[in-house]
């Protein structure tokens, strides 16, 4: 439960001289209480889940939130730059793909996501799959439904215990399919590029130093990694190859992870099965769809619903609006996305100094002279009565003998080290 009592939402200066409600879209469906929390807070909310597309953009032109919650609906750079006072995009669920991170950057737009708060709902159906490809369940049903009984046909399965299970990544959904597997007797091996012998210890896998050295080493293979350029068709032609005959293919990640043409080729001719929750052209909304993979014999495709159940998207929705809440207590914002990270600065500046007015302007303007640009900066007040400080000012470039000799005869500061990263 979310204490929003005294947050004073309402009382968030949003742009200089103006002191007004912070409005925050809700345009995708997610439980009610998110809205009343936010203003029992003071926020202004409105909350229009069928929003897509150009509805969209015309509610953000007219509306103008501070801040937007999604979870599935896309944010193009069209839909960033329309509402001019926004500064927050909130995704209730992991993955980002969605939005235009590049547009939200240039606009001074913060992006947070959710992470691991589906990830026992993710793990559960993919269990599920891993059980029905085994087990033949759904093929079990569809016979039953139209009338025929085909016993010896299914009592072909091979069974779970003992087997070697391959999981593609080591992230919080990734985890918790190791326990449930671990739960069903399985034996576990596991690749993921920030695995070590360390991490693979702590969670009881075998780890392997290669997608391709995973699938030479199991039978059932899952993938539980986010979709980006190099995870794009991350299990191919080549991958499967390596897996053997009958071997279970599992994707409840995102589409084109696992490149379709080589899984339906290997499901159709070395008796595969692939337990799928994502496809590459999913549809935007209900209705007819055609896909050759998912009408294929030996594929169980679910229709995206991996973090569709209920405790899933209280919890998703507690931390979205956890998030904002915090944003605007605090300015901060939780599981940022799109900040510039510290490894592209080529200097740090600690700067110990006497806590006064004008100090920390003045080093900033030594440094706007030598056109240095601080991409980092945090300043911390020692305790006790007329108490000094130290900042820690990360730069874009190197600071020469005589800037850093400039800096130390700035009034009032104590002492200035110089560190290249």
């Amino acid at each position: 439960m979310i204490d929003t009592r005294d947050k004073g939402a309402h009382e968030i200066s949003f742009k200089l001289g103006e002191v007004r409600p912070m409005k925050v879209l809700i345009a995708d469906k997610l439980p009610a209480f998110i809205a009343e929390r936010l203003e029992e807070a003071g926020a202004s909310t409105l909350y229009e889940p069928s929003l897509k597309d150009d509805a969209l953009l015309k509610t953000l032109v007219e509306f103008q939130p501070d801040a937007v919650i999604v979870r599935s609906t896309k944010m193009t750079c069209e839909h960033i730059e329309s509402a001019k006072s926004l500064q927050l995009i909130v995704r209730a669920g992991a993955g980002v793909n969605t939005i235009d991170l590049s547009a939200a950057s240039q606009n001074a737009v913060s992006v947070a996501n959710c992470p691991g708060k589906n990830a026992i709902a993710v793990a559960e159906l993919t269990l599920g799959h891993i059980l029905n490809a085994d087990r033949r369940i759904a093929d079990n049903v569809a016979d039953l439904q139209r009338g025929v009984w085909r016993k010896k046909h299914f009592a072909q399965a091979q069974g779970l215990a003992g087997r070697v299970i391959g999981v593609v990544g080591c992230g919080s959904i990734a985890r918790e399919v190791i326990k449930r597997a671990r739960a069903f007797d399985m034996k576990l091996a596991c690749y993921a590029p920030e695995l070590d012998d360390e991490l693979a210890s702590a969670l009881g896998v075998e780890r392997k130093d290669s997608v391709l050295d995973l699938a030479k080493a199991v039978s059932i293979l899952t993938v539980h990694v986010p979709k980006m350029p190099s995870t794009t068709n991350l299990i191919d032609a080549t991958v499967m190859a390596a897996l053997p005959d009958n071997a279970i293919v599992l994707n409840t990640s995102r589409g084109g992870i696992v490149n379709e043409d080589a899984l339906k080729d290997v499901i159709l001719n070395r008796g595969f099965r692939a337990g799928l929750d994502v496809f590459c052209d999913e549809p935007a909304s209900d209705g007819p769809w055609s896909n050759q993979l998912a009408m294929t014999p030996g594929v169980y495709g679910t229709h995206h619903i991996g973090a569709s159940t209920e405790q899933a998207q209280t919890a998703v929705a507690e931390a979205a609006c956890k998030t904002i809440l915090h944003w605007v207590k605090t300015g901060e914002v939780d599981n940022c996305v799109n900040i510039k990270t510290l490894g592209s600065s080529k200097g740090r500046l600690i700067v110990r100094h006497l806590d006064r007015v004008g100090v920390l302007a003045n080093l900033l303007g030594c440094l706007k002279e030598a056109k240095l640009n601080v991409q980092n900066m945090k300043n911390l007040i020692y305790s006790g009565d007329e108490a000094a400080a130290c900042a820690h000012i990360n730069i874009s470039g190197r600071v020469s003998d005589d800037l850093a000799q400039r800096l130390r005869q700035i009034d009032d500061v104590l002492d200035v080290k110089v560190i290249e990263l």
